[in-house]
């Protein structure tokens, strides 16, 4: 895979870039948040600490394609909102998980779309990959008619695949092959 670091996504209200050192702050009070962590596979972060580990992560990893996150900033003003990732990339294969989240003070004003949406057209444009992935709890609904308006296609569920802070939690996953984004 190439070089994610210098990656840069414009749509028309959004700026999707790598994060940078002083995107901390934002990232901690996103990734802290109860409401928006309600559905992720963690818990809630309970330390800046974790904001910077990865944010350093990234930039160790990005150069080297092993996978892309990038931050969702508003081009008006310019406040990180969320995150969108490209993960689990498989050259071979031609596919990759794909992950988002929006803070939630901006949901419902489709932001996670149209990050999405570039997000996509960047891995079935340049990326050339085939299929796209994306795991999710099955009582996100929200998450769920998200991926759905989008063309993603429930493919199952995986019973307790993942237990968070103690309790287990199933998996919803969703598939999108190149040809039925190309197709919409």
């Amino acid at each position: 895979m190439p070089d994610f670091s210098t990656l840069q996504l414009l749509t028309p209200r959004l700026h999707l870039r790598p994060l940078q050192p002083g995107d901390a702050p934002a990232l901690f009070a996103i990734y802290g948040d109860a409401d928006f962590m309600r559905f992720w596979s963690t818990p809630p972060w309970t330390s800046i600490d974790q904001a910077h580990a990865m944010i350093e992560r990234d930039q160790r990893e990005l150069p080297a394609g092993e996978h892309l996150r990038l931050g969702v900033v508003l081009r008006d003003g310019g406040a990180l909102i969320g995150t969108v990732s490209l993960f689990h990339l498989d050259a071979g294969c031609r596919r990759a998980e794909i992950g988002y989240g929006i803070a939630p003070a901006h949901w419902r004003q489709g932001y996670q779309r149209e990050s999405v949406s570039s997000v996509i057209d960047h891995a079935f444009g340049p990326l050339d990959l085939n299929r796209l992935e994306a795991d999710i709890d099955p009582d996100n609904l929200a998450s769920a008619r998200a991926l759905e308006s989008l063309g993603f296609r429930l493919e199952g569920r995986l019973r307790e695949r993942w237990i968070i802070d103690g309790r287990p939690s199933d998996s919803a996953i969703y598939g999108l092959l190149a040809r039925e984004w190309a197709a919409r």
